[in-house]
């Protein structure tokens, strides 16, 4: 019954030429194309409980700081939303979750109340799931079911580092992890071969030399019932590659596992400048191969030709470094190690441009400097303390210039629904990850009308590679109105966008995108119109319009 309230509620937010965007979007004529993907980012322990019965493991019951122990949410909640549509009435193509491999069993306090790894990124073993998060076979109908869609998976990968030490979780060995100095980020060298912060062993990813498993990962396969199986499965991964049975080259073959056993379509990479980066080139050669080896073995569960696609977390990078981040004492290019995209921290600032000055320098940069690769746009994310709308008194403003720039657009879960980004009793970033407020979508009338903004912002995003990939061009001013143009190959994609207009009749000049006597349809409103003398005359409740061919 809720379900069927849900679809009804989803329903009544769209006219039927939203609907009719939906079937569109199915076409194959419409490629799709990762410089202009719709990301989803996911903290699954937040987003929505599935399975109750795996709310409690490892005995993780001790108490914590606020938001700061497992929630519930898992991968059984992603696949519930998936089957409800939420996804795709909001014009996902891309679902990144935050890290599902085991976290270490006990908690530790960093100064911000005692933690759990709900957030993922403290492992205790690449190699196994976290049962709080979900089981593998939860994990094959995920990708299964998104894939069926047209919506790809992309995971979170953590090399860097392992999970803290507490008196349940022992250390890594010492050929495999350094437990000092912590990081002074003075320098190249004081950003890598050191511990972000104290108690997080950093991996010892500079090191070449083979190293044996570390004994308490032994064990526990043995106990398990599956150290002859892993153990060949390695065998085989340093045969075939060639590689020295280095710690880097262990978590690497662990995680492109996820690849081939299950089919993911990228990995977002965690903590990037903290490793040289000859480190992610080799990664990128790891995960190529695995995906081929998947798209090979799996022909039919594969969606398309698309690449294994690679985004870093350069923390601080930004798109006006184009190729390069500085680090004072050098300058590294990481588009040349191993990545497609990078994600760019500074949009959430840029965010308070104009349109038009947002816009067209983040063309003029993606069209030139960055011509080939991309970056990732975001308004809030969940380890940063500055998103542009912390309030969240911006919220369709927020939608209208991440999901209509130029780029990756990165919706962290509740930007759509004005999830609360300040939760009282919280401290440090565990305000940033407050559960998803299913409630809001279903009873507020001005959350619905939030996600309506962003349903049809973002459908229009998924249907139109031009939005994301495409050239930006201003036609006008006043009011103001811009072209995006995407060509490839004998695919060509062009769509004119007004923003900031009056409500009622309005006159939107298309230069010279769509010809006279050419039939189009607003893809905000629904309403349909014919260009006559180089424009459309239309009339519609909202300020905005996404002209699309009709």
């Amino acid at each position: 019954m809720k379900k069927i309230k849900f679809i009804l509620i989803i329903a009544s937010l769209f006219s039927g030429a939203t609907f009719a965007q939906t079937k569109k979007s199915s076409s194959p004529k419409t490629p799709f194309v990762w410089e202009s993907a719709n990301v989803y980012f996911i903290v699954t322990d937040r987003f929505n409980n599935g399975d109750k019965t795996n709310d409690q493991t490892y005995n993780r019951n001790k108490p914590t700081g606020k938001l700061r122990g497992f929630e519930g949410g898992d991968i059984r909640g992603i696949i519930q939303k998936l089957d409800e549509g939420y996804f795709t009435n909001l014009g996902i193509n891309v679902i990144w979750m935050t890290p599902v491999v085991e976290q270490i069993h006990e908690g530790v306090d960093e100064g911000t109340g005692f933690t759990y790894g709900f957030h993922g990124y403290w492992t205790r073993d690449w190699t196994a799931m976290d049962p709080s998060f979900g089981t593998r076979k939860d994990l094959i109908e995920l990708v299964q079911k998104a894939h069926s869609l047209g919506i790809r998976i992309m995971l979170d990968a953590v090399i860097n580092h392992t999970g803290p030490v507490t008196p349940e979780d022992s250390v890594y060995p010492n050929d495999w992890v350094r437990t000092s100095p912590k990081c002074t980020y003075q320098s190249y060298d004081t950003y890598i071969n050191c511990t972000l912060v104290d108690n997080l062993p950093d991996v010892k990813t500079e090191n070449n030399e083979a190293v044996e498993l570390p004994t308490f990962l032994v064990n526990k396969w043995k106990k398990e019932g599956r150290y002859d199986k892993e153990v060949a499965s390695l065998d085989a991964f340093f045969k075939k590659t060639g590689y020295q049975r280095a710690p880097k080259y262990y978590i690497m073959k662990w995680l492109s596992d996820y690849i081939t056993d299950f089919g993911i379509d990228g990995y977002r990479v965690d903590t990037v400048k903290h490793t040289n980066e000859d480190v992610w080139a080799d990664f990128k050669k790891v995960c190529d191969r695995a995906f081929a080896e998947y798209k090979k073995n799996n022909p039919k569960k594969v969606i398309d030709n698309s690449p294994f696609f690679t985004v870093g977390e350069v923390y601080g990078y930004n798109i006006g470094g184009k190729k390069f981040y500085d680090f004072g004492d050098k300058k590294v290019n990481y588009f040349e190690n191993g990545f497609t995209g990078l994600i760019n921290f500074d949009f959430r600032n840029e965010a308070k441009m104009n349109y038009e000055e947002l816009f067209s320098k983040y063309s003029n940069i993606l069209q030139n400097d960055l011509k080939g690769n991309t970056v990732m746009n975001y308004v809030s994310s969940h380890d940063d303390g500055y998103p542009f709308d912390k309030k969240r008194e911006k919220t369709f403003e927020s939608g209208t210039k991440l999901l209509l720039a130029p780029g990756i657009s990165q919706v962290y879960y509740g930007d759509e629904s004005a999830r609360s980004l300040e939760i009282e009793g919280t401290q440090g970033d565990a305000t940033l990850r407050s559960n998803m407020n299913w409630d809001d979508i279903l009873n507020k009338a001005e959350t619905k009308e939030v996600l309506a903004h962003w349903q049809k912002l973002g459908l229009f995003r998924k249907n139109h590679p031009a939005v994301g990939a495409g050239v930006h061009n201003q036609i006008s001013a006043l009011p103001y109105v811009f072209s995006r143009t995407f060509i490839k190959g004998k695919y060509s994609d062009k769509v004119v966008v007004g923003l900031d207009l009056t409500i009622g009749e309005k006159n939107i000049p298309v230069s010279n995108i769509f010809p006279n006597g050419c039939k189009v349809k607003d893809a905000y409103s629904g309403k349909t119109a014919t260009v006559a003398k180089g424009k459309v005359n239309i009339n519609t409740d909202f300020g905005i319009v996404l002209l699309e061919k009709n």
